[in-house]
């Protein structure tokens, strides 16, 4: 019982020593590519860059006792990072200690939505979340977040609360770009750049191998941040203007629970619940693709309770909200990751550089920081898809549109409520518009199928119609309507058959129209059949009077019910055996 909320019981037990091994060369790499992210993380939020250090220490040990997947590693996210700048800045002045302590809080309502979420096992609603929604959200913030951090590169003033005035902020300001600070930046994007696209085949050229080729690969910022540091201090570029991250307070985070604000929590709590939810798709997203290549598994309500501790830590040591990242996950997988001890070792590893190497960061530019950024969110940006949506599903590329719209237009808060809200819109009128069609027998076979699609064999007084969803109070009445059309539409019609093969569900709404359809017909002189009705359905029509008052049958086979009804139309060829 303790093992199901405590996983570390279960795999603590098995831990040895080849894989205390592969954790701690693993976290060696996840904490070199972790840094550099955790302060440029730190800037997206709007924090000072220590909160990102923070950010990465007790989750990462929270995650280890109660996360379900070996190798996803919790820390700060781009995504999220940018949803905590939005939520707190529209409440709290940025830069001041209040806006310090109102992330904090946003992570501790995040943390225990999630908790709440995971012990009442309702992770399905992240289900609401479409992957079009996800997607276009993504694409949508990754633009957003690339130019939000163009300021930087540049050295200028810029600001805005959406896409569109950003980019005008930056077009009045572009004319006082730094040349020096533009400088290090398009350096810095182009080094990050190449180490993406180049160095692993060069590393791998010399002759290394490809597992250590692709670990040293993914430590470019790290080496970009030491050339840039090196290169500012050097040449005194902060005297021309070049910005610098500064002084960073060595230590480790302040420990306690942010002061309680009744107001406060319920302005931050909408923007919590989106986090969390955000949050929670892309972390097991990328815990469930990384366990398929070893064969694992995760729970997906423990992931909600691992997430919710992770957050809760966050939260109490003066960081920010955290999710499962993609980028160091993967890294994670690739370094050979064997338990989620690797992400307590990677704290350590922060705890280490919090504490004795934050003095060499001070001149760390700011633009390098953005280049991270923007190459890292650049990446996240996924035109193909939208195509691919617009070529498969109309519906689905108008939610992707107005999620990203949205986001661009009125901010990430208010996108990804625009598209949930219009995929419910459609699941709704998707459900009320179910599938139906006409069918009739594929000659020589026991198969019917839709008369507008096959060569099929079909009866002047008998029409089937085959329902393809459930019948509910939202579809009910069309159903009504369509079936009593068909009567209406042809006065040789004796019977109607309704294939029930698709329906795994009759609410009391659709059994009222069922008993209506029932008694119109018969007063129009027609029958009304069922055919193929499942069974836990038919359980439930033997407890009504619907059965007792139908002028027809319940067919076991649509087969079955058309070779009763019509014996000379329907029959088996002779290559059959007849039935």
């Amino acid at each position: 019982m303790l093992s199901r909320y405590f996983p570390i019981l279960r795999w603590g037990r098995s831990y040895s020593g080849s894989f205390f091994a592969e954790d701690a060369l693993a976290a060696v790499i996840v904490t070199i590519m972790l840094i550099p992210q955790s302060l440029a993380y730190a800037m997206i939020a709007g924090l000072p860059p220590q909160a990102g250090l923070y950010a990465s220490m007790a989750p990462l040990i929270a995650y280890a006792i109660f996360g379900t997947s070996n190798t996803l590693a919790v820390g700060p996210v781009a995504i999220v990072s940018l949803m905590t700048a939005s939520a707190v800045g529209r409440i709290v002045e940025t830069g001041t200690p209040d806006y310090v302590a109102a992330a904090a809080m946003l992570a501790v309502i995040t943390g225990l939505i999630l908790l709440a979420l995971g012990l009442a096992r309702l992770g399905f609603l992240a289900n609401f979340l479409s992957h079009p929604i996800i997607a276009g959200f993504i694409t949508a913030s990754g633009i957003l977040i690339a130019a939000s951090q163009m300021k930087h590169i540049l050295g200028v003033e810029a600001h805005g609360d959406n896409l569109f005035a950003i980019v005008q902020s930056l077009r009045d300001h572009i004319t006082q770009t730094n040349p020096a600070t533009f400088a290090i930046g398009a350096a810095s994007i182009l080094f990050l750049f190449a180490t993406r696209s180049y160095l692993k085949r060069l590393l791998r050229a010399v002759g290394l191998k490809d597992r250590l080729a692709a670990s040293i690969a993914k430590a470019g910022p790290l080496l970009a941040v030491i050339g840039a540091t090196a290169i500012v201090a050097a040449l005194n570029l902060e005297a021309r203007g070049v910005a610098i991250v500064g002084d960073i307070p060595r230590g480790l985070p302040p420990v306690g629970i942010p002061q309680y604000d009744a107001g406060l929590w319920i302005d931050l709590a909408g923007a919590a619940f989106l986090i969390a939810i955000i949050g929670y798709v892309e972390s097991v997203s990328v815990a469930q693709t990384l366990a398929a290549k070893r064969r694992e598994r995760i729970n997906l309500d423990q992931e909600l309770i691992g997430l919710g501790t992770s957050n809760l830590a966050a939260g109490v040591s003066g960081g920010f909200p955290v999710t499962g990242g993609f980028a160091r996950s993967v890294v994670n997988f690739d370094a050979g990751a064997r338990t989620p001890a690797a992400g307590a070792f990677t704290a350590i590893g922060i705890a280490f550089a919090a504490l004795f190497l934050t003095p060499l960061l001070y001149y760390l530019p700011q633009a390098t920081l953005a280049a991270t950024i923007i190459v890292a969110v650049l990446s996240l940006v996924n035109v193909r898809i939208i195509r691919e949506t617009w070529a498969y599903s109309k519906s689905d590329f108008a939610a992707m549109a107005i999620t990203i719209g949205g986001v661009f237009f009125f901010g990430v808060e208010i996108g990804v409520v625009a598209g949930v809200a219009m995929s419910i819109l459609l699941l709704l009128y998707r459900a009320s518009r179910p599938h139906s069609a006409i069918v009739g027998q594929v000659p020589d076979t026991e198969h019917f199928r839709n008369i507008n699609r096959h060569d099929v064999i079909t009866s002047p007084s008998v029409v089937s119609l085959r329902m393809d969803g459930n019948l509910f109070f939202a579809n009910a009445r069309v159903l009504e309507d369509r079936l009593l059309a068909l009567a209406a539409d042809a006065p040789a019609v004796k019977h109607i058959v309704l294939m029930c093969s698709a329906v795994n569900e009759i609410d009391t709404s659709a059994l009222e129209s069922l008993e209506a359809i029932n008694e119109r017909l018969k007063d129009a002189g027609v029958t009304f059949h069922l055919s193929e009705v499942k069974g836990p359905v038919m359980d439930r029509l033997k407890k009504t009077h619907f059965l007792d008052h139908l002028t027809g049958n319940v067919f076991l086979s649509q087969y079955e019910a058309m070779r009763s009804l019509d014996p000379e139309t329907f029959h088996l060829s002779k290559g059959l055996p007849d039935s």
